[in-house]
Formats: C-alpha cells, sequence, structure tokens
C-alpha cells in the first residue's frame, strides 16, 4: 500500500463551494449543451470561460448548469445561495428559477458596463422549492461582448467539514482506471476537497505495472493509496476501502465516495456530491446520476428503486426522466428535458456514490455479495435504519449503456442470487409470489432457448437455498463455478457475424418480430408446446437484438441472435431433452423454495449483522 494520508476534519472555509460554473465537459465526446447553452447569437465555450458576444443570449438552464434547490431545500440545511461571477465587458447576468411545473421566474440579475474582471455577487432563497425546480443564470449582451469566469455557486459552511475518500475498484481495466485516476488529477479544485484516493486492484494484470501510473501518482502525490487484493468483487473491492478509511486516522466523520473504474469522470461530481453531504440535515447516501458513454447526451435515470418482491431492479421512480436525451426537449410539453419535479430514490448505483462514515456504523458494512445487487442491498438497508438516498442532479459520470450489454451472461447468476438475498432480508418474500416470478422467468428461457441462462437462474436459486454460509468466501467459489457450468451450454458463446458455425451467411433470412402478445400466459403455452414437439414455424433464422423476445426466438428450430454489445451473435439451437431436464430441475427446485422461505428469510436475517461487520471483512481480506 502506497500514500500516507489519512481523512481528518478540516476547518470550515468562509464559504462553502456547492458547484462552479463550467461551459464545457472534461472530454471533446461531450456536449458543451450539456453545460451551456447559447440560445441566440454566438459563444464561445470553454471549460472554465464563456465568452458571450454581442448580441447573444446564453442559458445555464442544462444539465450541469443548474443547482438543484428542491434537493437542496429538501435534504438540507442551507437557507440562501450565492452565485458569484467574474465579468469583463458589458452585458447581463440574472439567477433564474423554476417550479416542480418547470415555470420560470426570475431571482436576481445585474448588468454591468465596460467591466474588467469585476466580481459580481447576486444571492437566492432556497424557500420556494419543496416539491421542485431550480436556479441556473443567463447570460445576455447588446453591442459589446462579455466574458464570464471563476462562476461559484456557495452557501454557507458547516463549523467542520467532513474529509472525503474516492474509493475506486478495479479489475483488469487497467487503461480505464487510469483514464479514471487521471481525470481527477487533472482538475486542482474538485482534487483539493479528497483527502485520499484509494484505488481497490484486483485484478491479474495490476494497474501499477503501467508507467503512466507512475506519472499520475506523482501528480495523487500522498492523496494515492494503491491496494492490491484476490477478487471479491465489486462489493469487496468498494467495502475495502470503507475498511481502510474507518481503521485508520481521526475518521469520526468522514465521507466515502464509490467510484468505478471505467467511467468517463466529471471531476466537477465531487465538488457537488462532498457540498451536498456536508449540508445534509441528517446523514443521507448520496448518488451520482448516470450518463450513456455511448450516448453522452442521455440520462440513465433520474432516480431508481428495486421491487423486492419481482426481484426487478432499476425500476424508475413515477416522475423520474429516463433515457432522456438532456439536450433536447420534451415532445408534449415543449420544455427541456430537466429535472424539475423532485424524485426520491430507493437506492442509488455504485458507479459513483458517497456514504458517510455515521451510516457505516450505524447499518454495518456492505454484504459480501461479490456482485450485483450489493448497492441496492446497501440502500434498502440504510433505508431501514431511518437513512434516505438522494440521486443527486447534476453530478453525473458516463458510464457503459446497460442495455448494450446482454443479459445472458454470468453475472446474471449474482443479480438473480443477491436478489433473493436481498427480498428476503427487506421485502415481504412471500413465497407464492416469488416462486411465480422465477418460474415465469425459467419459462421464458427455455422457450427462448437460453438453456445456459435458465441453468445460470437454477444454479443462482441452488445456492441461495444453501442459506448465509454461501457468502463465507465473499463469491469467490460461485464466480468461478458459474463460469465452468455456462460453459457447458453452446449457445452463451459469442461468434463473428462473419463466422456463424455450422451455417452459411445465406441460409440466415431475417425474419420480421410479430408484435408483443396480447395475453402473455396463453402465448408462452403455445410456443412451449411447439419447441416440445418440434413444430416450430421457421427452421433458421436471423434475430436481431431488438427482436430477440422469447415470443418471438421461440418460433425457430435455430436462431442466430444478434448480442446486445453488437459485437457478434449467439446461435441458439432447439434441444428438448434440455429443455425437459432444466424444466424438471427447475421445478424440484422451486418447490424446495416455496416450502422453506420462511425458513431461509430468518436464517438470512439473523446472519446479517456477522456477515456485514469489520471483522467478517478483515477475515475475508486476510489482513
Amino acid at each position: 500500500m502506497s500514500g500516507n494520508s489519512n481523512p481528518v476534519e478540516h476547518g470550515a472555509p468562509e464559504k462553502l463551494l456547492t458547484q462552479r460554473g463550467l461551459f464545457a465537459g472534461p472530454s471533446p465526446i461531450v456536449s458543451e449543451d450539456l453545460y451551456a447553452e447559447v440560445s441566440r447569437g454566438i459563444a464561445d465555450r470553454e471549460r472554465h470561460r464563456l465568452v458571450v458576444h454581442p448580441h447573444t443570449t446564453v442559458t445555464m438552464n442544462t444539465y450541469f448548469g443548474r443547482f438543484p434547490a428542491t434537493y437542496w431545500q429538501r435534504w438540507c440545511v442551507s437557507p440562501e445561495v450565492e452565485l458569484s461571477v467574474d465579468l469583463t465587458g458589458s452585458g447581463q447576468v440574472s439567477i433564474v428559477a423554476s417550479d416542480a411545473d418547470g415555470e420560470t421566474r426570475m431571482v436576481a440579475a445585474e448588468s454591468v458596463n465596460g467591466a474588467k474582471s469585476q466580481v459580481v455577487s447576486l444571492s437566492a432563497k432556497i424557500d420556494k422549492f419543496t416539491d421542485g425546480g431550480g436556479l441556473w443564470f443567463d447570460v445576455v449582451t447588446g453591442d459589446q461582448q462579455l466574458v464570464v469566469e471563476r462562476v461559484r455557486w456557495t452557501v454557507a459552511p458547516p463549523k467542520r467539514v467532513k474529509p472525503t475518500a474516492v474509493v475506486i475498484c478495479t479489475f483488469n481495466r487497467v487503461e480505464d482506471c487510469l483514464n479514471t485516476l487521471a481525470s481527477l488529477a487533472s482538475d486542482a479544485e474538485p482534487l483539493s476537497l479528497v483527502d485520499a484516493i484509494y484505488v481497490v486492484d484486483q485484478g491479474s494484470d495490476p494497474v501499477e505495472s503501467r508507467p503512466r501510473f507512475a506519472e499520475i501518482a506523482a501528480q495523487l502525490g500522498d492523496k494515492l493509496r494503491y491496494i492490491r487484493q484476490p477478487n471479491l468483487g465489486g462489493a469487496g473491492g468498494f467495502t475495502r476501502g470503507l475498511y481502510e478509511v474507518f481503521g485508520v486516522g481521526d475518521t469520526e466523520h468522514a465521507n466515502v465516495l464509490f467510484m468505478d473504474d471505467d467511467v468517463l469522470c466529471e471531476p466537477e461530481i465531487v465538488v457537488r456530491m462532498t457540498a451536498f453531504a456536508n449540508r445534509t440535515a441528517q446523514p443521507v447516501i448520496v448518488g451520482g446520476q448516470m450518463l450513456y458513454l455511448l450516448h453522452p447526451n442521455h440520462l440513465h435515470v433520474g432516480a431508481e428503486f428495486a421491487n423486492l418482491d419481482t426481484l426487478a431492479p432499476g425500476q424508475v421512480v413515477d416522475g423520474a426522466l429516463h433515457d432522456a436525451d438532456l439536450t433536447g426537449y420534451d415532445e408534449e410539453t415543449g420544455k427541456k428535458n430537466v429535472q424539475d419535479r423532485r424524485v426520491d430514490a430507493g437506492y442509488n448505483g455504485w458507479w459513483s456514490c458517497l456514504i458517510p462514515s455515521e451510516i457505516v456504523k450505524a447499518v454495518g458494512y456492505p454484504l459480501p455479495m461479490f456482485f450485483q445487487w450489493d448497492d441496492i442491498e446497501y440502500g434498502y438497508r440504510a433505508r431501514a435504519n431511518g437513512f434516505a438516498t438522494v440521486t443527486l442532479p447534476g453530478a453525473g459520470v458516463w458510464h457503459a449503456d446497460f442495455h448494450w450489454k446482454d443479459w445472458d451472461d454470468w453475472h446474471r447468476y449474482f443479480n438473480l442470487r443477491n436478489a433473493l438475498i436481498t427480498s428476503a432480508l427487506h421485502g415481504r418474500f412471500n413465497p407464492k409470489r416469488i416462486c411465480r416470478t422465477m418460474a415465469g422467468q425459467l419459462a421464458t428461457y427455455l422457450v427462448g432457448m437460453q438453456y445456459g441462462l435458465a441453468a445460470t437462474q437454477l444454479k443462482a436459486i441452488e445456492d441461495f437455498l444453501k442459506g448465509p454460509q454461501v457468502l463465507r468466501d465473499g463469491g469467490v467459489e460461485a464466480a468461478s463455478e458459474i463460469r465452468k457450468l455456462r460453459a457447458e451450454f453452446p449457445e452463451t458463446v459469442k461468434h463473428p457475424a462473419s463466422e456463424v458455425p455450422g451455417i452459411s451467411s445465406g441460409d440466415l433470412p431475417m425474419i420480421p418480430a410479430p408484435p408483443p402478445p396480447a395475453k402473455f400466459a396463453p402465448v408462452l403455452a403455445k410456443r412451449m408446446v411447439s419447441q416440445l414437439l418440434g413444430r416450430t414455424p421457421h427452421d433458421v433464422g436471423a434475430v436481431p437484438a431488438g427482436d430477440s423476445q422469447w415470443w418471438h426466438v421461440a418460433n425457430f428450430n435455430t436462431a442466430v441472435v444478434t448480442d446486445a454489445s453488437q459485437e457478434g451473435v449467439r446461435v441458439r439451437r432447439r434441444d428438448r431433452e434440455m429443455a425437459i431436464r432444466l424444466g424438471k430441475q427447475g421445478t424440484k427446485l422451486l418447490k424446495e423454495l416455496y416450502q422453506r422461505a420462511p425458513e431461509l428469510q430468518r436464517a438470512y436475517r439473523e446472519a446479517m449483522d456477522e456477515l456485514t461487520s469489520r471483522d467478517n471483512w478483515q477475515r475475508l481480506y486476510d489482513v
């Protein structure tokens, strides 16, 4: 382990910086319209400098330009925010507010004429935003230009500022991890707010082996702490950061900011999330939002929750933006796609998520789930103990688009097993509903000729039935076993689209998919009978990823299905004997799950304190 910087509380500054006014992103692939929009005329947008030419209007009513006033009023103790800007030239700067319906009003304005690096300060009360609304500023010029620099939104500080440590968990994504570190190192102001950056490297290709690592480490200095450990998944990697931060120095009150290794990092997220966490009335988990890396203008979701009764993660909170073009406008209302209405999250993904020490002390460390649902479980455990999760608009990073990841992969095992565990711990865990949900999933996998995915599900149920001891090794054995199991099923293998084994390209007609069935159960039964009897309408065909629903794929004896990643195809072939075998195995396992559900729920709940203890993680880390 390198570095020797321990997080300690800091004295209060004169003003607490909540966010900066930025006019361009950290990468050329990011649209400047996410930061500042030129609604009339011409303006030059640089990262920290805006040159507004004559007869131009620029609005900061953008994703990164808005101050999320409704979230500050609901969760924080700051009654007022101050905007300060450094102006050179002539023009007007005004603060504008919106309400929950997106209706706007001007709050304050000031004009300058021939200014030379003149600091203008405007203030706004945070008092009319309970249900929704934000603040931003607009710039308007007349016959002369105006240069806007050093934009700061500030609030009154707390008596002491809690220190923040960033934790990056990485596994064989060396260049991605180095890019994220370089991004943090490149911006001095956010970096000054971070006491330590922990890189928890669980891969076989170490990040420290690259010459570039030494260069970045020199920039970060004593802030960097590099840790090598065996692969314990995302849960083990992120929790190591908590373990280290709360095991050293004066860390009575601290914030730990989780960040994925493969994000395009916006360093500003450090400013916004740490400021918010330092001004909340009670400790809350502060979540950053995810924008799509392949489609950088698109927001994944404004806030999400999990349906623990149906084991469904990633459900969109009513009123939240979802897969929305943040530079676009709503077709019905004509208003800009911004999150005016406040929406409350059930949990936040750990692509960027800040957890205060008070919550860790109250609810314990994460469960050693290895991968998937660890963030969901922790969010709902915190909520059960009175700690909310706030997904903060304007605090975002870019992460690989979820819908470009194929569902039929080894990680589906952890998704299913850990969903069962989370439901048992925090849901009603109704045996009838849980088993009906999983039986429906199994049936669709079988008629869709996804036998490896069906086996993956059954392995997840089988291991859940073993009880809490399945988590004793942190998921290491399960990760190895599920890969071996899936290797037995040919349709789990991805092939180049130009080299489909056993099928010539001329024998692959593209047959359009029918519309979704009006009634799923009768169609599912019909497709199942056709598959078992070998009476499918089509012998072989190509199926695009967007048409790969079970009701279409089940119409083939052999379907060459495009992988969701668009990197290749998978060949699904009807196997009657395999379907029957897996169906019988599933029936047996679901019967056992139904009978033992109350017993298993008690067992997992009773084991919770021990599994989430510091001692258990110390054992897993062998330190």
